[in-house]
């Protein structure tokens, strides 16, 4: 379970980097600068997620 969230995260910031050079910054909130712009946010909280996933787990792991 330790190495699929590396995995994960790495897809993730890969998925990031691909959104991020969609982005155009003279019409940021328009076309698909936005469906960009809401996919990197939507990305950025599911590794937020998955890194308080692995947190609980190790103090779950330290608790035992």
């Amino acid at each position: 379970m330790k190495y699929v969230s590396y995995i994960v995260i790495a897809i993730i910031i890969g998925l990031i980097i691909l959104n991020a050079m969609k982005l155009n910054f003279s019409n940021l909130f328009e076309g698909d600068s936005l469906v960009a712009l809401i996919a990197i946010v939507a990305l950025l909280c599911a590794v937020c997620i998955l890194l308080i996933f692995k947190i609980s787990k190790s103090i779950e792991e330290k608790s035992k």
